[in-house]
């Protein structure tokens, strides 16, 4: 029953954000037609346009999996951020500097970025456990210190001069993740991202570590009382989170980026607090909340170009889908009663 009302309610939130926008469409928009085709279509028009959606579903899949985690083990970090931004960093700095070759180049790159984004995860968790800070606090201030050390990073030592704008000297040939389809921008990185994600769901449900992680998020107490180190898990599982958050920027620089601009921090970690609640923390639903989020984007993207509509309305549809997706009281009037008539003996 839990299950099936879970499915239930969060397909009426979608359906809610969905019918929401199109009101909204409705009446500002003079050619409300053409805004809504595009918005809901318009990534299936061709072929580049729908690869889109799984190429910007990448960075969202890499922090909707470490916010997941974060959150799986009952706690709030938002560290993901600096460890996105930084791994990005880290894998400019090796992609123009170290001359390595093809193959080996990326993973070396891959590998950098992840314990870089580990490191930086476990910041939180041990200010958390040994002097008992607030994660939220330390990890949104953490942030900005990264983000800013990230800026001077580049711009000291890694900045094309002779750029009109802010950015990186190019990234080496060998540095790149290969395109899988012409003329779009689908590359290898999506298919890493899959790999990340059927190895956490390994190991939040199939392994001691997990069901330790699963039991210290829903009842701290009671894990404590069953020889758990609740500090351990908390401090790992912050690592792990930092871990794929870092590899996020790696994969996302090398098959995206051909120089490193990210003048503003992309801040998808907040994607990824968006992705982690329409997943419920569940790794193997993430691909698909990113793809959501990600088709929505493009959609709106081509609706803002072609229509008098701007792209803004995606924060309306997100803002609705969390509303609806967090209240505890949406559809608990229906799940009261199908559960009062299933205890009766009706009809489930």
């Amino acid at each position: 029953m839990s299950k099936k009302f879970t499915a239930v309610r969060l397909l009426c939130a979608f359906a809610i954000a969905i019918a929401v926008s199109v009101v909204i469409i409705l009446l500002v928009s003079k050619e409300p037609g053409t805004a809504i085709f595009n918005l809901f279509l318009g990534p299936l028009q061709s072929k580049r346009h729908f690869f889109e959606v799984f190429s910007s579903s990448v960075p969202l899949i890499f922090t909707g999996l470490a916010l997941g985690l974060v959150f799986k083990s009952g706690n709030f970090s938002m560290i993901s951020d600096a460890c996105l931004y930084t791994g990005g960093v880290v894998t400019a700095a090796l992609a123009i500097e170290a001359a390595l070759p093809y193959g080996v180049h990326p993973i070396v790159i891959m590998i950098a970025a992840a314990v870089t984004g580990g490191i930086i995860g476990s910041i939180p968790a041990l200010l958390k456990v040994y002097f008992h800070t607030n994660e939220l606090v330390t990890s949104l201030m953490l942030n900005y210190v990264f983000y800013y050390l990230g800026i001077y990073t580049i711009t000291k030592f890694l900045a094309d001069r002779e750029a009109g704008a802010f950015a990186s000297r190019k990234y080496a040939e060998t540095a790149s993740l290969p395109v899988l389809l012409d003329r779009t921008n689908f590359h290898l990185g999506y298919l890493i991202a899959i790999g990340v994600v059927i190895v956490l769901y390994l190991l939040v449900f199939k392994t001691r570590f997990g069901y330790e992680i699963r039991v210290a998020g829903s009842n701290p107490q009671f894990a404590k009382y069953s020889g758990i180190n609740t500090a351990k898990v908390i401090i790992l599982t912050q690592v792990v989170a930092g871990a794929v958050a870092g590899l996020g920027g790696s994969v996302e620089q090398m098959g995206m980026y051909q120089r490193f601009n990210w003048q503003d921090s992309p801040s998808y970690a907040w994607d990824g607090v968006i992705i982690a609640i329409l997943s419920g923390n569940n790794p193997k639903m993430v691909p698909f909340a990113a793809f959501f989020l990600a088709y929505i984007r493009v959609g709106a993207d081509l609706m803002s170009r072609r229509s008098d509509v701007q792209n803004e309305l995606v924060s309306i549809i997100q803002a609705v889908l969390i509303l609806f997706v967090t209240a505890e009281r949406f559809m608990s009037g229906w799940k009261q009663r199908r559960e009062a008539k299933q205890a009766l003996g009706g009809e489930v």
